[in-house]
C-alpha cells in the first residue's frame, strides 16, 4: 500500500468513526427535544350513522394509509365533541360554529372549517302556512343533550317565545328522528347535519313530509355572525318528483375541525391533507375548492393550519413517506447547528492528528537530546553503565513506535540519531 493511500484511509475511518458518534448525539438530541407523534388518534364524531360520524369513517381510512391509527368516539354532537375536547379525552372533534369562544376554549385551535351544517326543520305538514303557531302541543324533536341541534334549535324556538310548556321538546338523533317522523310518531324535527346525512335524504323524498323554508334566515343571520345563508334549489333532491316544490331557504353554521393545542404539528399537517381530500368535491352547498378553509369561527387557526393554507403540505411530506418525513423534520431540527460543528472538526481533524503521531518521536526526540549532553558532560570517573542502559532503552522505544507508514523516514531519522548518540560512548571522556 503505498504512503498517501494508508495516510487517505487512516484518516477517512477517523471521519467516519466521528460523524456517526456525532449521528448518535443527535439521535439522542432529537429523542429528548422532539418526540415522534403518537400512532393513535381519537376522533370525537357524533352518533353512528351521523354526517359527524361518516366523515371520521372517511378520515380513519385517509389516516390509516400513513400508518396512523384513528380511533371514532361516537357522541351526541358538538357539545360533547367540545366537553370531550377540553377534558383531553379526545385528540381531535368536529364542531359547529357558535359553539364555543376562544376565550371559554383555552388550549383549543382550529385547523379551519369543512363544510356547512343546516339546519333542517321536517315536519308532518301542520306547519305549511300557518306558522310557529301550529307547534302548539306538538312532539318536536330538537336533539340529544350534547348534540349541536339541540343548542340551535333551543336559540331559534326562544327567538319566538317558545319553550318545553309550548310544545313536547324530545331528544332524538337525527336518525331516529327521521324513523319516527316516518312512522308518524312525531310532529316534527330539527336536523342541523349535512345535504350527505342519509336521514336527511330520506325525509326530502319521503311523501307527507315537509322542509320549513326560513322566510326571515337574513334576520338570524344579521343576529348570529356565525351563520349563512343557504338556499336548496326547488326539485333538488328528486326532479322527478319535484322535491322540494320551491326554493328552500336554510340557514346554516360550518363545521370545523377542532385539535387540542398541544397535537404533534406532523399529525395537523396529516389530518388538513385528508380534509382537503375529503371535503374539496363540489357539493350542492359549495363549489369545487372551497373546503378545507382558512376560518377561524370560534377559536384560532393552528400556527400549522395557517402554514398549510399559505403554501400546502410541509416539503417533506409532499416527497416522502409520512414517517419517513417525520423522521427526517426531527433530524433537520439539529443537523444545521452541527453542520457548524461538523465542518470545522473534519478541517481541523487531519492537523490534531499529524501532530499527534509527531509528538511521539518529538518526545523520544527529547529523551536522546538529554543523553547527548550527558554523555557530552560525563568524565573519567563516571562510570557509562547507566548512560548505555538509557540509549538501550531509548532504542528500544524507537523500535516499538507503532505509526503510520508516512512517518517511516521520521522514525528512522530518529533512529540513526540513535546510533550517532551512541557513538559518544566509545569517544574520550573529559579529563577531571
Amino acid at each position: 500500500m503505498s504512503t498517501d493511500k494508508y495516510i487517505r484511509e487512516h484518516r477517512t475511518g477517523l471521519t467516519v468513526g466521528l460523524v456517526l458518534l456525532l449521528v448518535g448525539l443527535m439521535w439522542a438530541g432529537i429523542v429528548a427535544l422532539r418526540p415522534l407523534p403518537p400512532r393513535v388518534l381519537t376522533i370525537a364524531t357524533g352518533p353512528k350513522g351521523s354526517a359527524y360520524y361518516e366523515f371520521g369513517k372517511r378520515y380513519q381510512e385517509v389516516l390509516a394509509r400513513a400508518g396512523v391509527e384513528v380511533k371514532l368516539r361516537t357522541t351526541a354532537g358538538a357539545i360533547e365533541n367540545l366537553a370531550l375536547l377540553k377534558s383531553a379525552k379526545v385528540d381531535v372533534g368536529f364542531l359547529q360554529g357558535g359553539t364555543t369562544s376562544a376565550k371559554e376554549s383555552l388550549g383549543l385551535e382550529s385547523l379551519g372549517t369543512v363544510f356547512y351544517e343546516p339546519l333542517w326543520f321536517f315536519h308532518l305538514g301542520m306547519y305549511r302556512g300557518k306558522g310557529p303557531a301550529s307547534l302548539r302541543g306538538k312532539k318536536i324533536s330538537i336533539g340529544p343533550e350534547g348534540s349541536g341541534t339541540r343548542e340551535l334549535a333551543l336559540r331559534l324556538l326562544a327567538q319566538y317565545r317558545l319553550n318545553q310548556s309550548f310544545a313536547v321538546l324530545l331528544p332524538f338523533s337525527a336518525q331516529e328522528a327521521s324513523d319516527r317522523l316516518l312512522r308518524g310518531e312525531i310532529d316534527a324535527a330539527f336536523m342541523l347535519t349535512s345535504w350527505e346525512d342519509p336521514a336527511v335524504q330520506r325525509l326530502l323524498t319521503a311523501k307527507k313530509i315537509d322542509l320549513v323554508s326560513y322566510l326571515r334566515a337574513d334576520a338570524y343571520i344579521v343576529q348570529y355572525p356565525y351563520l349563512n345563508k343557504l338556499v336548496l334549489p326547488e326539485g333538488a333532491a328528486d326532479i322527478a318528483l319535484n322535491r322540494p316544490s320551491a326554493n328552500v331557504n336554510l340557514f346554516a353554521p360550518k363545521a370545523s375541525i377542532i385539535v387540542r393545542g398541544d397535537l404533534h404539528p406532523a399529525l395537523q399537517y396529516l389530518l388538513l391533507d385528508a380534509a382537503e381530500q375529503i371535503h374539496s368535491s363540489p357539493g350542492i352547498f359549495q363549489k369545487a375548492g372551497q373546503f378545507p378553509a382558512a376560518e377561524s369561527i370560534d377559536l384560532p387557526l393552528s400556527d400549522e393550519a395557517r402554514q398549510f393554507y399559505k403554501s400546502g403540505k410541509p416539503f417533506l411530506q409532499r416527497h416522502l413517506p409520512f414517517w419517513l418525513a417525520v423522521f427526517m423534520d426531527r433530524l433537520l431540527v439539529l443537523i444545521v447547528p452541527l453542520v457548524g460543528v461538523i465542518y470545522p472538526l473534519v478541517q481541523v481533524l487531519p492537523g490534531l492528528y499529524d501532530k499527534s503521531m509527531r509528538q511521539k518521536i518529538y518526545r523520544l526526540y527529547g529523551e536522546l537530546r538529554f543523553l547527548e549532553q550527558d554523555l557530552t558532560a560525563r568524565d573519567a570517573s563516571q562510570d557509562s553503565r547507566d548512560l548505555k542502559e538509557r540509549l538501550d532503552l531509548l532504542t528500544e522505544k524507537a523500535n516499538q513506535l507503532q505509526l503510520p507508514a508516512s512517518y517511516a523516514s521520521m522514525v528512522y531519522t530518529l533512529r540513526d540519531h540513535i546510533v550517532v548518540v551512541r557513538s559518544l560512548l566509545d569517544t574520550p571522556c573529559k579529563t577531571p
